[in-house]
């Protein structure tokens, strides 16, 4: 496969990879526009609203200036002055970074992985800076700077990962030649290592690997450990969080259709309203994290939900809030028991396997250290990423705060890290 192929395919999936987000959004409220104005009007009024969720979506912030009619109508303290919106709809960030982890497999499969990957996302900068200019109105305007560099740095994200995994995979996958012996495929991969790659910009990779080759291999093996394990109980972390909250769900059926009923949306503004919320799951994901882990989230200023109490205002009209009880949830501090057996089996399991060469008490205590802030450190953004604000006035502040998110996380997965590696050093003897 030439140089010239992988680039085209590459940017022909970064517009797909744009084109399923914005598609989304565009259906829901074409949906929505014809069933309630009967296809009247502009349709670039669709589209730039659209434009104005995905971009949201991936973090960028808009600013809406509502008219004294429609301050009037909605009722909302502190409409009548220009408010932003800063919380990200985190489904269409998840949508995007997932396809660019494919786009990152497919790229790495080729010679040409850091060709494909540039121009994968010179494209989607493109799309993304021309969805941009495209949206906004004279009620929302979304940040210029924020919605050209944003959703191409999710997407980056994902390319990222995407180079990882088929790095794990093809050394995992390698099996071992006998002496004087390498297959062709090594055999050239080799090569363009040693050559610099047929992208050129090698030296920079060789520089940087030699520089990691002058650390200590303990050291080296403690840092790639802690890394691994603190991810391990990060993903451990959200996975329960996950599985609570569609047990919430499933609890609180009648709640939600309730809301449903109240809001008299319509078939067509229910399409619209529960293709929202499902862009919107990741956060409570996130939320219910930060409550297993014990800081709790707010719903505007001065609420708190959160193990030790439980105080709730006037909640939006979001029919998955059903999922939030006026009173808190009963099972109370048990929610802690999530991240210290998630530090305790990542670490049992990164000695078992001898992941790490760990074995002296000072060696155990600083990669138990490591494991929780790294954990810390990605939960912490987790929280961050999730939070915002949704409104004017007292929702201004909604979501987890990520400092607190991250300081017990860490502390609470550090110190079941002391026993977990502890734990997995006598299962190895």
């Amino acid at each position: 496969m030439s140089r010239t192929t992988v680039a085209l395919l590459a940017a022909l999936e970064a517009v797909i990879v744009a084109a399923v987000g914005i598609g989304i959004c565009v259906v829901a409220l074409t949906v929505l526009w014809a069933a309630q104005y009967h296809l009247a009007g502009d349709f670039m009024v669709v589209w730039r609203a659209a434009a104005d969720v995905w971009l949201v979506g991936h973090g960028v912030n808009l600013t809406v200036a509502l008219d004294p009619q429609t301050v009037g109508t909605l009722g909302l303290p502190g409409a009548a002055a220009p408010f932003q919106v800063t919380i990200a709809l985190l489904g269409f960030a998840a949508l995007t970074a997932g396809l660019g982890v494919r786009t990152g497999l497919r790229a790495a499969e080729t010679p040409y992985r850091r060709t494909g990957a540039i121009s994968a996302l010179t494209v989607f900068l493109a799309v993304s800076l021309l969805v941009t200019l495209t949206a906004g109105s004279a009620v929302v305007t979304p940040s210029l700077w924020q919605g050209i560099v944003l959703p191409p740095f999710v997407y980056a994200l994902g390319i990222g990962v995407g180079f990882a995994f088929a790095g794990l995979r093809g050394a995992s996958g390698r099996a071992p030649a006998r002496a004087g012996e390498r297959s062709d495929d090594h055999a050239g991969r080799d090569d363009m290592a040693s050559t610099g790659g047929r992208d050129g910009a090698a030296p920079v990779t060789v520089a940087v690997r030699a520089r990691i080759d002058t650390i200590p291999a303990p050291v080296r093996a403690g840092v790639l450990g802690a890394i691994r394990a603190g991810s391990a109980a990060t993903a451990l972390v959200i996975g329960a969080s996950a599985f609570v909250l569609a047990l919430l769900i499933f609890g609180n059926y009648g709640a939600i259709i309730s809301l449903y009923e109240q809001l008299q949306t319509g078939v067509a503004g229910g399409v619209a309203l529960t293709v929202a919320q499902l862009a919107f799951l990741p956060n409570l994901v996130i939320w219910l994290m930060s409550w297993l882990v014990g800081p709790g989230f707010a719903i505007g200023t001065g609420s708190a939900v959160s193990p030790i109490g439980t105080a709730l205002g006037p909640l939006p009209g979001v029919p998955l809030f059903g999922v939030i009880p006026a009173h808190g949830y009963t099972f109370g501090l048990v929610g802690v028991l999530v991240p210290l057996l998630a530090g305790f089996v990542a670490a049992a399991l990164l000695r078992a396997t001898r992941r790490t060469n760990a074995d002296g008490p000072l060696a155990l205590l600083l990669t138990a250290l490591g494991i929780g802030v790294v954990a810390g450190i990605q939960l912490g953004l987790l929280a961050w990423w999730s939070a915002g604000a949704l409104g004017p006035g007292r929702l201004h502040d909604v979501g987890p705060n990520p400092w607190l998110v991250g300081a017990l996380a860490a502390a609470e997965v550090g110190i079941a890290a002391v026993i977990g590696l502890l734990a997995g050093g006598r299962a190895r003897r």
